[in-house]
């Protein structure tokens, strides 16, 4: 059965259920997994308790895999008490918790900026003798850098290699989101230097970064360095680097890299609009920033309120009643 929910047609397996159940073939705990699954990626809550309840009137009994997608749905829609009601029932029901359920619950909790229970439920794990992954260190080092808690972050990599364990792309990525955060460009980019491939989405975070902290010549060094790896930017990349060069007064530059988009067929979306026409309108280029907000439909962009809102501002600076009156 597990092929008929991949393939999203939810319909038909609850009619391949009901047939089954019509020619008397026994569901397993198996078949019951995979429509509990499908129903959760759904969001369809009320239809993941009916399947529960008939998997235990039919004597079926939930087995870890059962737990662990429920936990880690419930988490992820953001019902953290739900999946804590689930994780208890875990024991209760025979069933022991294994690292996969416990990284689903330290994930939600971070999620929600529990971190004292996240905290707490990675000691118990440890406790009960359940090794940490991977997976593990990677939730716990993300909540802690979201939390800006960047120093127990870190002690948590060192510990991730003391274990012996090998940090991949996303603990890396992660810690150097982390340092960006709290101003430590200094370690984002060590770090960032002991990532033998870094992809874009890495270069994308420290690029940000050295945006947020002002220091374009880098970010455009860096930028250099990326194409010479033969990586291919993407429209997030441009993104990043336009505004930054339209923070630091930089017009031409991002002038140029807008055009760029054009040349390598990268369609702009309402950010890098954004940007330009912010920036044009900062340094007093209205007429060039109003050109550019009409020309962007015809570029396959619809504006956003942001894009309305900029250029009213620059419209407001020189005086121009009758194009805000227009505008709004």
């Amino acid at each position: 059965m597990g092929f008929v929910p991949k393939l999203g047609r939810w319909k038909e397996a609850s009619t391949l259920l009901k047939q089954m159940v019509a020619e008397e073939i026994q569901p397993d705990v198996v078949t019951y997994n995979t429509l509990i699954w499908g129903r959760c990626n759904l969001g369809q809550w009320h239809e993941v308790q009916i399947l529960f309840q008939e998997m235990v009137q039919r004597g079926i009994l939930p087995n870890i895999n059962t737990f662990s997608i429920l936990v880690d749905a419930f988490c992820k829609e953001g019902q953290p008490s739900e999946a804590e009601h689930v994780f208890e029932m875990t024991a209760q029901k025979g069933a022991e918790p294994n690292v996969v359920t416990y990284n689903s619950i330290i994930d939600g909790y971070f999620l929600h900026n529990r971190v004292d229970a996240a905290a707490k439920l990675f000691g118990l794990m440890i406790e009960r003798n359940y090794a940490p992954n991977v997976v593990t260190y990677n939730a716990l080092i993300n909540g802690y850098c979201k939390s800006k808690q960047i120093d127990k972050a870190w002690l948590l990599y060192q510990e991730m290699l003391d274990e012996g364990l090998i940090p991949d792309v996303v603990t890396h990525m992660t810690l150097i989101r982390g340092f960006c955060l709290v101003g430590n460009l200094h370690a984002a980019e060590q770090l960032f230097e002991k990532i033998q491939s870094p992809n874009v989405q890495s270069y994308a975070i420290m690029l940000d970064g050295l945006r947020k902290a002002k220091q374009m010549d880098k970010a455009i060094a860096m930028f250099q360095q990326m194409e010479n790896h033969k990586l291919e930017p993407n429209i997030v990349i441009y993104n990043i680097l336009i505004h930054g060069l339209c923070t630091a007064g930089k017009l031409d530059s991002a002038r140029e890299l807008f055009e760029v988009l054009s040349e390598k067929k990268i369609k702009p979306n309402v950010k890098a609009f954004t940007a330009l026409i912010n920036g044009l309108c900062n340094e007093g280029h209205i007429s060039e920033a109003f050109r550019l907000f009409n020309e962007r439909e015809g570029r396959g962009c619809v504006p956003d309120v942001g894009s309305y809102n900029v250029l009213v501002r620059g419209f407001i600076r020189i005086g121009d009643k009758l194009r805000v009156e227009q505008l709004l």
